[in-house]
């Protein structure tokens, strides 16, 4: 770690974090700023550790929102400049990538393996071409399939039904951004946001299945306006200057959790409310436990303020993106310091 901090190895972001002792400030590996003595020096393995320890992020290199390695940033430009291309392991290979690290990032951060997601991310183009009304010969070549029975099979897995039955349908676009709490991930239909989580929060996989099972859409790698619009109101809500979001948003679930979920929406910035005082709102006192669990269960994080919900006494309890992201959430409404930027 100490070889790559002092060559300022991009290679390395993302895996640990530098924090340095005289300035009480955290960077990147590959952090321009002067370098400290190493005997000033002590390393985290995740931003969450080393704000724990009492550290600041770097407002030069802003480890919070750019802490995937330079590669993978290479990597997403590339196939964000041509998402039709076809990027093989022998691509890879020449570009100095060992594919089965690509795939393990791409696992690990994304559910999908490398070429599943820009299989998936070439077939929600297509999709949105057919949509438009776009000739489907066009659709299926643009994808890089050489035939349509191999583009047929492949969409009719994604998407459940095939190409010429989409015209009319819609579909969950889900977009990875880096935010200055974390990576998350945000989705939308054509009605609104659907999603906003932390990328390692532990229920995102079920979070996923029910997304399915509410809305009967398939999900795939995509943009919006609704997604552009969450964008960029998280990016004024960071700076302090956003208190109350005006993207539309779309929540289905059980009577209850809705119910839940729209109070919540309720509680005015800078303010917080109890499991308790939630359950007398929504008519069920003594039912703090049922509320706790539906605000376990909300998937549009932040925008569905559940961080605003505290015990009793006031001190903080269980929030799924870890109390330390509530802990920045609630100062930054309190006392409407920028935290950092957004970025996609």
């Amino acid at each position: 770690m100490q070889r790559a901090y002092l060559a300022s190895d991009g290679a390395y972001n993302g895996l640990f974090f530098v924090a340095v002792r005289t300035t009480g400030i955290f960077c990147l590996p590959s952090c321009s700023a002067k370098k400290p003595l190493p005997e000033n020096v002590e390393y985290f393995g995740s931003v969450k550790d080393a704000l724990f320890a009492g550290y600041r992020p770097c407002k030069r290199c802003r480890p919070t929102e750019n802490s995937a390695p330079d590669w993978v940033r290479g990597l997403l430009d590339r196939i964000a400049a041509d998402p039709m291309q076809r990027v093989t392991e022998g691509s890879l290979r020449e570009l100095g990538l060992e594919p089965a690290r690509v795939r393990r990032f791409f696992v690990r951060e994304y559910g999908l393996t490398f070429q599943g997601y820009c299989r998936a991310l070439r077939l929600g183009k297509a999709f949105e071409k057919i949509r438009n009304g776009g000739p489907l010969d066009e659709a299926v070549f643009d994808s890089g399939f050489d035939s349509h029975s191999g583009f047929r099979t492949a969409f009719e897995q994604l998407f459940g039904k095939p190409p010429g039955r989409t015209r009319e349908a819609d579909g969950i676009r889900v977009f990875w951004m880096e935010t200055p709490i974390g990576p998350m991930i945000a989705g939308a239909t054509d009605q609104g946001v659907c999603l906003l989580e932390f990328t390692e929060r532990r229920m995102l996989e079920a979070q996923f299945a029910t997304l399915r099972r509410r809305f009967d859409l398939p999900i795939f790698p995509g943009e919006s306006s609704h997604l552009e619009q969450l964008r960029a109101e998280l990016a004024e809500y960071f700076a302090g200057r956003l208190r109350e979001f005006g993207v539309p948003l779309v929540y289905p679930g059980t009577p209850f959790e809705t119910q839940v979920w729209t109070e919540l929406r309720q509680i005015p910035y800078g303010e917080t409310r109890s499991y308790e005082d939630l359950a007398r709102i929504v008519g069920r006192p003594g039912a703090s436990r049922a509320v706790g669990r539906a605000n376990g269960m909300n998937r549009i994080a932040i925008v569905i303020p559940c961080h605003r919900v505290v015990n009793k006494d006031g001190n903080l309890c269980g929030y799924g993106g870890g109390l330390w992201r509530k802990r920045i959430l609630l100062d930054l409404e309190r006392t409407g310091a920028s935290v950092g930027a957004v970025s996609g």
